[in-house]
């Protein structure tokens, strides 16, 4: 009889014990859910062959939004990262190893590195970013229109080009505008043209240096000595990824120096109407993880701009370059500081 007894009272403590434990695991399950995780149903791990040009700040930081969106999205990533390290033949190469790898998804972090995948597959998506004209550089046809399989978020804000310029005119007047870049990178030869073509009609004028790697940057801006009061760096992966030489020479001679985006000011340059290339990397990431778990295709989305931009300036490299602090900034700018 006690046996008996015995049996019944562990059988109701095991009982209580599984719906515990099943509640705990509910709770669990609402509280990620909650938290807008979303994992795939067969816990499936998706490979992004993730690919740049050149490793600089601003392309890593559109590197790390696209991861941060992923991870917030609550998708199982494995990332295989390759740079190009300024290299064309590298990015054939990198694309077509990815699609050898078989990958769910390719990240083309600059147009070079986008332009490389979509001459080797039609069929894995392609999600991009720091690009600066998807049309011209013939990634896409349209921006009207979605693609078949590539589509991104690009990084210049039609109005961005046009506020500097319109900056530089208003604050800098009558100055020559020292342009350097690498006439190789298309999205460097577009922004230039857009420089040229805003500058008619001010009382700015131009001066261009050309430059085929970044070894060549310093030499370049230095040749810019004498002849340009201001100098204004698009961004161009070339002179980006060895624009501390740039920012010697700015600060040296004491020139004006504007750059493309807020990475740069953080460098050293003194202002920008940029955007954030943390946030154009994280909507990339937004409509990958879309595509991944199968919600939708890359032409549900048409290739996107910019939110919007915004004066940065930097204080100290005002000061380092020799310019005279105008009042109306202060109300204008969002400040950043310098890297330690």
């Amino acid at each position: 009889m006690k046996s008996w007894m015995l049996l019944v009272v562990i059988a109701f403590i095991s009982t209580i014990t599984l719906v515990a434990c099943g509640t705990e695991d509910s709770s669990g399950d609402a509280e990620a859910e909650e938290k807008g995780n979303r994992v795939s149903e067969d816990g499936k791990t998706y490979k992004i062959g993730a690919t740049q040009i050149v490793e600089h700040p601003s392309l890593d930081e559109a590197y790390k939004g696209f991861q941060d969106a992923l991870k917030e999205a609550g998708l199982d990533v494995e990332y295989d990262f390759q740079s190009a390290q300024g290299d064309q033949n590298n990015v054939n190469t990198i694309a077509k190893n990815f699609v050898a790898d078989d990958v769910d998804l390719i990240f083309g972090n600059s147009t070079p590195s986008a332009l490389g995948a979509l001459q080797v597959t039609n069929d894995i998506p392609i999600v991009f970013t720091s690009v600066t004209d998807a049309v011209e550089a013939g990634l896409i046809d349209s921006m009207d229109e979605a693609a078949e399989n590539i589509t991104g978020v690009l990084d210049l804000h039609p109005d961005s080009i046009k506020k500097t310029v319109d900056f530089i005119d208003k604050y800098f007047g009558g100055a020559n505008i020292g342009l350097l870049y690498n006439a190789g990178e298309q999205n460097s030869v577009i922004q230039i043209e857009a420089v040229k073509e805003a500058v008619e009609g001010t009382s700015l004028s131009t001066s261009e240096r050309t430059v085929a790697n970044s070894s060549e940057v310093q030499q370049a801006a230095t040749t810019l000595v004498g002849k340009a009061d201001v100098m204004f760096i698009v961004t161009d992966n070339t002179v980006v990824s060895a624009l501390d030489s740039v920012i010697g020479v700015a600060k040296e001679q004491g020139i004006p120096l504007l750059v493309g985006e807020p990475d740069s000011l953080e460098r050293g340059g003194f202002a920008t109407y940029g955007i954030d290339y943390h946030s154009i990397g994280y909507r990339s990431g937004e409509m990958a993880a879309e595509i991944l778990t199968g919600d939708k295709t890359t032409a549900d989305f048409p290739v996107e701009y910019p939110k919007e931009i915004q004066l940065f300036i930097n204080k100290q490299a005002g000061e380092e370059q020799g310019i005279e602090w105008n009042d109306e900034w202060d109300d204008l700018a969002e400040f950043v500081e310098p890297e330690k």
